[in-house]
């Protein structure tokens, strides 16, 4: 059976060429005679695939040697606790509410401190970013933190917040490598890996090393101590082995490609063909402030749900895969991530454009 165009909002499309490349070496792993799958975390072969991912990750986002990167489990939703657990010093923490990640976030916060919404756009249902320009920012504020990119609401800061001298935290799960990032803006920074990067099983964090510190929440857990991981550069117990591997060759990809610089043009490019569609089309309807609009994530109605219903049957029986919307919202969403050709989102909208015919 021929690929589809897979516009799932994760675990998402993945470069075919890298999927090829896994495939190849499934059985035997530059002469190792196993799989990646079945191969000690201790071994000198794993040793390199984790060491490569890391140094490669670095050159692609510039990241600076006083910042620590690290692999580890449980996605982004459990940073939600161990980010608290970690950097809430003083325990006061100030959240901006633009979507379902950052509340569930500011939610499970709220267990080990102050946590304070500083900002919402829930008002207006997460469709809009709202302004951070001069935010009540708590002055024993540990740090401030973001969900950068809203899966779910296709909303993206294009700004990032005045932190007022505060650190910021930045969940980037579904931007992650989209687009240059200045690592120095954050504290930390840090996304699950199956938007964008590689297969779930894997969050990637990037922490400011002077963050890192066995000052942590009384009764925090071992496993979700950053010292812990940092101290044992993510070998602290088994890492996932494969995922990491993945990503490796995603990180690879990326660089032959040209880097972020080369994939924000690239995403921009694609999204613009949709975003111009849906702003001419009589049928079709984005949900977003147009100021605020992903690259990544693209939500649209057509005002009935029938008729979204409707759409997203035809859509599947034609080989788009995974349009309907994220439960909460409802209507079609089109993640469009690093690995989705534009030949896809292109013809995406040639068959959104025949709907439209057949049905205005």
């Amino acid at each position: 059976m021929a690929r589809v165009y897979n516009f799932s909002a994760g675990p998402a499309v993945l470069p075919e060429e890298v999927l090829k490349e896994a495939a190849a070496e499934m059985l035997d792993y530059k002469g190792t005679g196993m799989s990646v799958m079945e191969m000690s975390h201790r071994s000198k072969a794993y040793q390199e695939i984790i060491d490569e991912a890391e140094a490669d990750l670095r050159d692609l986002m510039n990241i600076p040697d006083n910042y620590k990167v690290l692999f580890l489990q449980g996605g982004a939703s459990q940073q939600f606790a161990m980010i608290p657990m970690n950097l809430m010093k003083n325990g006061v923490a100030d959240y901006i509410v633009t979507g379902q990640w950052a509340k569930k976030a500011y939610q499970e916060a709220q267990k080990y401190g102050k946590a304070n919404a500083v900002a919402s756009s829930a008002d207006k249902t997460f469709s809009y970013i709202p302004d951070c320009s001069d935010l009540p920012i708590s002055e024993d504020a540990d740090y401030v933190y973001i969900c950068e990119n809203n899966t779910i609401y296709g909303t993206k800061y294009h700004t990032l917040p005045n932190t007022k001298g505060k650190i910021l935290v930045s969940d980037v799960s579904s931007c992650f490598l989209s687009e240059p990032v200045d690592v120095t803006k954050y504290g930390m920074i840090y996304g699950g890996v199956q938007k964008n990067i590689g297969p779930a099983g894997v969050v990637i964090a990037i922490i400011r090393e002077d963050l890192i510190t066995e000052d942590v929440l009384p009764g925090t857990p071992t496993m979700l101590q950053y010292k812990i991981h940092a101290d044992n550069g993510s070998m602290y117990n088994t890492p996932p082995c494969y995922g990491i591997y993945i990503c490796g060759k995603v990180f690879k990809w990326l660089k032959k490609m040209g880097g972020l610089e080369a994939m924000k043009a690239h995403n921009e490019k694609k999204a613009k063909i949709l975003y111009d569609y849906l702003d001419e089309s009589k049928l079709f309807k984005g949900t977003v402030r147009k100021e605020d609009r992903s690259l990544m994530n693209v939500p649209f109605v057509t005002g009935s749900e029938e008729l979204d219903a409707e759409f997203v049957k035809a859509a599947k029986a034609a080989g788009f895969e995974n349009l309907k919307g994220h439960r909460t919202v409802g209507g079609m969403r089109a993640s469009i991530y690093n690995a989705m050709p534009i030949e896809g989102v292109e013809k995406l909208v040639e068959f959104m454009k025949a709907f439209e015919a057949s049905h205005t």
